[in-house]
């Protein structure tokens, strides 16, 4: 049983059933929540993932029937068809409630890609030294954190994105195809993949833009998207502006590589767009009753997981209300300065080699496997 809810956690959990596969051949049959990359995979979908992926205390609130169900046909399945082990992937308010039940069936339960409670609602880690059998992590202080608050069975897997993440098309090949310029400055805006996040951060993003460009009308603005759906969520904030955008869909890593400098919407982006090198401000923006709920419970330095990975502040975080176009117009010219980008690429780089050298999702196979069937003296 393996159960996903979002579209990062969809994409790592298609990369680990096809690692599991590789290992124990094709007659591993995977059931649980799964989105198109697991479905496509060979996951039989219970419940479709692409439906879970809902963010904000209001939004999940008004959503909780959906879940309860989802949550039901979870566990009737796990019991109809009794799995040699459930697989977590990520998705932590739902697996972390989920992981009780499937123990009390008996089920072996493994959390890949621990939730991130070393950052925020530490008590958390109680339900996961209950309930857990196994966590797999995937940022490098992770395994001495959780092994510190007594979890017995811990490893570090390496992370799914190191070695993974990469521009099929470099700049000149990617600025021919949009007929961009290669030549003047390419500024990508990344504005998150949920229908709120596009909401409300992608008319500050081109009110950003028509600033930079009423600075210098030589500027090019890329707006990658994850999927058609998000086309869609975008479309109004975009015919609304004058300004000459390249919308591309599916090819944020090939933007972020062309790119000269970006906005990223807080989340996996970041570390993606870290991985390529991109010189970037993290920008996020919720409600404010989510905002002034969530960050009391933040214990960490850092919103931007790859600042997290570098223990430093490497890209400027402008979250909330000092979001405003005049603020991330200011970081972003600061990037298109030479020196400035040059170092901050540097930095990134050095930053991005602390995640491995890639292999995460069959280490994380073989962890899950060892789990159920230990080879001799484990």
């Amino acid at each position: 049983m393996i159960v996903a809810g979002e579209a990062s956690g969809d994409a790592h959990a298609a990369k680990l059933v096809e690692a599991i596969k590789e290992t124990a051949g094709n007659d591993v049959r995977f059931f649980g929540s799964a989105g198109p990359k697991m479905r496509a995979a060979g996951v039989s979908a219970v419940v479709e993932a692409d439906r879970l992926s809902i963010m904000g205390l209001i939004e999940v609130a008004r959503a909780l029937p959906m879940f309860w169900s989802a949550m039901r046909k979870l566990k009737l399945a796990a019991a109809a068809e009794k799995p040699d082990v459930a697989v977590l992937v990520d998705f932590p308010e739902f697996n972390l409630k989920l992981a009780r039940p499937l123990r009390r069936l008996g089920i072996p339960v493994v959390q890949y890609i621990a939730p991130q409670v070393w950052a925020w609602r530490e008590y958390r880690v109680n339900a996961l030294r209950r309930n857990c059998d196994l966590l797999l992590t995937i940022l490098p202080f992770e395994k001495a954190w959780f092994e510190a608050h007594g979890l017995e069975r811990v490893e570090y897997v390496g992370n799914p994105l190191a070695r993974e993440v990469s521009a099929e098309k470099d700049r000149l090949a990617f600025a021919k195809e949009y007929d961009l310029d290669p030549n003047k400055p390419i500024i990508s805006m990344l504005p998150g993949s949920r229908h709120k996040e596009i909401v409300r951060i992608l008319p500050v993003l081109i009110e950003t833009c028509e600033l930079l460009a009423e600075r210098d009308n030589s500027r090019q603005f890329v707006v990658p998207l994850a999927s058609e759906r998000c086309l869609a969520d975008a479309h109004t904030a975009l015919t609304a502006s004058e300004l000459p955008f390249t919308v591309v869909v599916g090819e944020t890593y090939n933007a972020l590589n062309a790119s000269d400098a970006a906005a990223v919407t807080s989340g996996t982006a970041t570390l993606e767009a870290g991985i390529i090198g991109t010189p970037m401000a993290v920008v996020y923006k919720t409600s404010t009753l989510n905002y002034k709920l969530f960050v009391p419970m933040i214990s960490v330095e850092h919103f931007g997981l790859i600042n997290l990975i570098a223990e430093e502040r490497i890209v400027k975080e402008i979250m909330q209300d000092e979001f405003t176009p005049e603020t991330l117009a200011g970081e972003i010219e600061r990037l298109l300065e030479p020196a400035v980008n040059k170092d901050v690429r540097e930095r990134l780089h050095t930053a991005a080699e602390k995640l491995g050298t890639g292999g995460a999702s069959k280490r994380a196979a073989a962890a899950i496997l060892n789990l159920i069937s230990p080879p001799a003296g484990y």
